[in-house]
């Protein structure tokens, strides 16, 4: 239920692009490490601990503000170079992390399970940069884990997700309406 209800206000939170959403990261990522590694779905629980450490930076990273540190962080388009890079990576992490997790006993969906995982680590990257399209990642992946979390029994997380997917969309309508603003600016 803590991470839960921290999961829910930290999504809402970025979706306003308040700083605090970044230690309710934190609180999420540990309540839902306990989660998953009952639930057999290893290659999510390696997923919150590395949340944990981007909740950390994300945090950081907002706090600094752009290069210069001179100005708040803003939201803006990532440059197709680095897409391509994020993109090479979460293949190469989606294979590795399913050749690891496909031998462990107990793993349920290990081919699916690491698609998310390496999905939702791009996406969170993205989010500590502020670059709008980790909203499109969120989006997609929010409504397979709805599924995914169902069909393992896992209601409550899956209504989580489900509320995820809501906030995803909102994100993505209120940080396109932020990239209008500041360009206007």
């Amino acid at each position: 239920m803590l991470g839960f209800v921290a999961g829910v206000m930290c999504v809402y939170l970025v979706t306003i692009e308040n700083i605090w959403s970044w230690p309710l990261g934190v609180v999420t990522s540990a309540a839902y490490i306990v989660v998953f590694e009952g639930a057999g779905l290893y290659s999510d629980t390696g997923l919150q601990a590395v949340y944990l450490v981007l909740s950390l930076y994300g945090w950081w990273h907002w706090l600094r503000g752009d290069t210069a540190h001179a100005s708040p962080l803003r939201v803006s388009h990532i440059r197709r170079g680095e897409m391509l890079l994020l993109a090479l990576a979460g293949v190469a992490m989606w294979m590795l992390f399913w050749r690891v997790t496909r031998v462990i006993p107990g793993a349920r969906a290990p081919l699916l399970d690491s698609l998310l995982v390496a999905t939702s680590l791009v996406a969170q990257y993205m989010m500590t940069r502020k670059y709008i399209e980790n909203w499109t990642l969120w989006i997609a992946a929010d409504a397979v884990y709805v599924g995914l979390y169902f069909s393992r029994g896992l209601k409550l997380s899956a209504v989580l997700y489900a509320v995820y997917l809501a906030l995803a969309i909102l994100g993505y309508i209120k940080w396109k309406r932020s990239i209008l603003r500041t360009s206007h600016a």
